[in-house]
């Protein structure tokens, strides 16, 4: 038997997982597009833009409102065209980029998301320190400690379904909002003032800093990656007209969602403006140093309370971006795909160790410090993934009727021009700087090199799909399919149950159960789908991935049909131990064939151990194929 390939898509298990056309009123269609960009949108209101608002505002008051604004316009730019991609190419920009690069500047690339997430994943970690001391006096360190526990409430969430963590979220998102929206009631800020904000100026090298800490902070890299796969998740036909539709509502999605993180980011810098620059306060820099202020500045002790819940509401909503946009390029770029409690312990520990060492070896009030240099970090990394976007979404082989019109082009070529511009300077302001003032040769030399391979890494991912324009469309599917199948002399069963991983390992699973079968024998074909997408949405997902893997069980199906079997196929989701254990259960299967990978110790921690679990779950006979 010859079984084809069959490519995966991103966030396999909630791919095209929401209904949007069999909806019964326009109402409900319209509702049905709207999602996406509400999770991306909490990763603009994350403790990383608190620190660059705040010392924006105080500093030099309303006078860069306008790079919130610029950043906001930026951010709905470039979020559309992640999603015109993920709708009309369906697949996301991890994926693109692994066809559109060579190996080693994938991996660069690949590096460049890992420490951006990093980055943003440290920015929670202090917010929700920062905001837990505030609040109850919690001691830094402590509240740092406790932020490692956060990853189990964000898989707790996943197991409950993507419904409720929806709900989660936007509760957390609603507390920000009121939070803020009675901050400003309190200062009473001069509407004229705020306008006069708009008008671009830049005051001084440190304000440039500082705006680019903003933009880093609302146009954030990873969110790009995110959102070209969490678009997929709706169901959306292939011809012309459904995809202009959704394209049409995931516009109306995503410019209401950032408008909204823009409230939020303009409502910080504009409080800080309005109780700290005007009272002559210019040097409150840090988040605590501002809700130590509010109280007696404002006129009343629930400010700063205010200030620390939705501070610590921030931190907790942004959780979850960071760790689907870290499976999404992991799995993008690498096509590997590991556990996610153990890709989420990874992630943090990455952006724990760094606060650790901050607090004990600078003291807790360089914690703000950090916070803003995590925030330069993103926007310096933003560069790597907006050009390759760009590149992206203007091919026409790839994008055909949907290329990017040139005014789009135009203005997206603008955009990362000012971005690299913005960076560039700051690199080369901040590079200059320091080796003037460091006397050390060794250190010296470092920075230079740093700067060459920065340098060098720009101008290929400028340069190089200029000169080599061809998609290497390679199969994004983690798993491999069987070409053949082999049959084994073995005893017949009436209903056998065959767990399936599109692996090598399909061969001999199948092999053994055909050889098992008798003239009545029942096969049932079962697959647990491992993608973020199935772990959110459980039975309810209907992403790329989990429609492929059902097509992969069926072209099963029918390969043992023309042998004369009857099978019948079935998917599971999120934890593959239950799941399996419930499908042989419920289809009241008499035995049970899985296959063996071989693999032991860290490597068990790592992809997880299932065999040994399943078989005490199971009160049927289990055969283990190695």
């Amino acid at each position: 038997m010859n079984f084809k390939h069959a490519s995966s898509k991103s966030l396999g298990e909630v791919h095209s997982s929401v209904e949007t056309a069999n909806r019964k009123t326009p109402w409900k269609r319209a509702m049905a597009f709207l999602g996406p960009a509400y999770l991306v949108s909490v990763g603009y209101m994350d403790p990383g833009n608190w620190a660059t608002d705040l010392e924006g505002g105080s500093r030099y008051g309303y006078a860069l409102i306008w790079v919130l604004v610029m950043s906001n316009i930026m951010a709905i730019v470039l979020q559309n065209l992640c999603a015109r991609l993920g709708i009309v190419y369906k697949k996301d920009l991890a994926q693109v980029n692994r066809e559109t690069y060579p190996p080693v500047i994938n991996f660069c690339l690949y590096m460049l998301a890992e420490l951006a997430i990093a980055a943003c994943d440290l920015a929670e970690i202090i917010g929700m320190a920062i905001g837990l001391h505030l609040l109850i006096g919690l001691p830094m360190i402590w509240g740092v400690s406790i932020t490692i526990f956060d990853t189990f409430l964000l898989l707790y969430l996943q197991k409950l379904g993507m419904r409720k963590m929806e709900v989660f979220i936007i509760g957390l998102i609603a507390i920000i909002f009121v939070s803020f929206s009675v901050e400003l009631f309190f200062v009473k800020p001069v509407v004229s003032e705020i306008f006069a904000g708009l008008q671009p100026t830049m005051p001084d090298d440190y304000a440039l800093y500082i705006a680019i800490g903003i933009i880093g902070a609302t146009v954030m890299p990873h969110n790009l990656y995110l959102h070209s796969a969490l678009v997929q998740t709706r169901i959306i036909g292939d011809d012309d007209e459904s995809k202009r539709k959704a394209l049409k509502w995931n516009f109306i999605d995503s410019t209401i969602a950032l408008n909204l993180a823009l409230f939020v980011n303009a409502a910080i810098l504009i409080l800080a403006a309005t109780v700290f620059f005007k009272n002559g306060l210019h040097e409150v820099a840090s988040i605590e140093d501002a809700h130590k202020l509010l109280a007696p500045l404002v006129g009343n002790k629930l400010a700063p309370a205010l200030f620390a819940i939705a501070l610590i509401a921030a931190g907790q909503s942004s959780t979850i971006t960071g760790t689907l946009a870290g499976q999404i390029v992991m799995e993008g770029y690498l096509q590997i795909r590991i556990n996610p409690w153990v890709r989420r312990i990874l992630t943090r520990a990455v952006a724990v160790i760094p606060a650790f060492i901050t607090i004990l070896l600078a003291g807790e009030q360089h914690m703000t410090d950090l916070l803003i240099l995590s925030q330069v970090v993103l926007s310096i990394q933003l560069a790597f993934a907006v050009i390759p976007l760009i590149y992206a979404v203007s091919n026409k082989k790839m994008m055909k009727n949907f290329t990017i019109k040139p005014w789009l082009l135009a203005l997206s070529v603008l955009i990362a021009a000012v971005i690299l511009f913005l960076n560039i300077k700051m690199v080369l302001n901040k590079a200059t700087s320091f080796l003037h003032s460091c006397e050390d040769g060794l250190i010296q030399s470092f920075i230079i090199i740093g700067l060459i391979l920065f340098a060098v890494l720009l101008l290929l991912t400028i340069f190089y799909p200029l000169f080599y324009k061809n998609i290497n469309e390679a199969p994004t599917r983690i798993h491999t399919t069987p070409l053949t199948i082999n049959t084994i002399d073995v005893k017949d069963y009436l209903r056998i149950a065959l767990a399936l991983d599109f692996s090598h390992m399909d061969m001999h699973v199948i092999s053994h159960g055909l050889k098992h079968a008798g003239p009545e024998t029942t096969f049932i074909l079962l697959h647990v789908v491992e993608s973020a997408g199935a772990k959110l949405l459980g039975q309810y997902a209907a992403d790329a991935e989990t429609l492929k893997d059902k097509e992969q069980l069926d072209m099963y199906a029918s390969k043992l049909k023309d042998l004369g079997k009857v099978a019948s196929v079935h998917l599971g989701y999120r934890n593959r131990v239950n799941e399996i254990a419930r499908i042989c259960h419920e289809e009241q299967a008499d035995f049970l064939i899985m296959g063996a990978h071989g693999h032991r110790g860290i490597a068990d921690f790592i992809y997880g151990h299932t065999i040994e679990r399943v078989r005490h779950n199971v009160d049927i006979p289990v055969l283990i194929v190695n």
